[in-house]
């Protein structure tokens, strides 16, 4: 079990401005239970280092073959070939490789480590209101990590955010309520049937953990990503106000529709993936217009994008 001092980050992105409020530093914690066909952060998924390779940059020098500890990588007319299955994503391959064709994705990074990062930009958030922003993958699946590093921030008076699909166990949300200023909550459907076959779990976990937070008086914005055949239409829009306007607690503080993109499909041939959604097109503004005024007639303040 791995030590709540530390966890496996796969990225730490500066100078964000869609991760909440102000300017911010967005952790982004590897590892994620849920599979949306969506994804645009497929290296989020697996718990593990993995390597990403861009064909792109690579100039066939074999560097990467002659290293790699365990065969895993083949040389072939087009460039190298990555073995999957015999991967142990040792990193030696992305060491070997000047061009950056190789590149090693997540590393286990200690409670200091991170907070030693946080601190560099801590001028931007004073004077932006801005602060850190943990996400994923999904930060609740490193409860432990989580928990203390949102405390430490708390300590240092770091406004903290953290954006979560809702599916962890009650207990991981407890631990880190009370250092939360704020929490980016996805909810993308109402469809129990839908939510299971899109996203690849129960959606009965992410409605009663906001319902919990809700009851304890947390601050919450509503993330709703709009993905054409799965949710883009009024009904679903107005199923997901009803959940948000039945909440017993305080009420949410804004609500952002965002919009599906497909920047990141690149990255699941990079990874060895597939990408199974089929080509869909870019929610056109108008359409999301009309699907906020869904929230605005409910009364919520409704925003296009983060």
């Amino acid at each position: 079990m791995r030590s709540p001092h530390s966890g496996m980050v796969f990225d730490i992105r500066r100078y964000s401005v869609h991760d909440g409020p102000g300017i911010r530093t967005t952790v982004f914690f590897k590892g994620c239970p849920a599979r949306c066909a969506w994804c645009h952060n497929p290296e989020s998924q697996r718990f593990e280092a993995e390597i990403m390779h861009w064909p792109g940059r690579c100039v066939s020098c074999g560097h990467c073959v002659a290293v790699c500890p365990s065969g895993a990588i083949a040389m072939s007319p087009s460039g190298p070939v990555i073995h999957r299955d015999r991967c142990a994503a040792c990193g030696r391959c992305a060491d070997a490789c000047s061009h950056q064709a190789m590149t090693l994705v997540g590393r286990e990074m200690t409670v200091t480590e991170v907070m030693a990062e946080l601190e560099r930009d801590r001028v931007f958030y004073d004077r932006s209101g801005g602060g850190v922003t943990f996400s994923g993958g999904e930060p609740l699946a490193q409860p432990g990590f989580l928990a203390e590093l949102a405390r430490e921030c708390k300590q240092r008076d770091l406004h903290t955010c953290v954006d979560t699909s809702g599916i962890a166990p009650r207990s991981a949300v407890l631990a880190a309520a009370p250092w939360v200023d704020l929490w980016l909550y996805d909810l993308k459907t109402a469809d129990a049937a839908a939510h299971s076959e899109g996203v690849g779990q129960c959606q009965r976990r992410v409605v009663a953990n906001l319902q919990e937070l809700s009851r304890m008086g947390a601050a919450i914005a509503i993330r709703v990503p709009v993905v054409p055949g799965f949710n883009d239409d009024e009904s679903s829009m107005h199923a997901i106000a009803q959940i948000i306007t039945g909440l017993e607690g305080r009420r949410p503080l804004r609500v952002h529709l965002l919009p599906y993109h497909a920047m990141g499909v690149d990255k699941y041939s990079r990874l060895g993936k597939d990408y199974t959604l089929p080509d869909i097109d870019v929610p056109s503004p108008s359409r999301m217009t009309e699907l906020a005024q869904v929230f605005s007639r409910a009364g919520f303040d409704v925003k296009t994008g983060g």
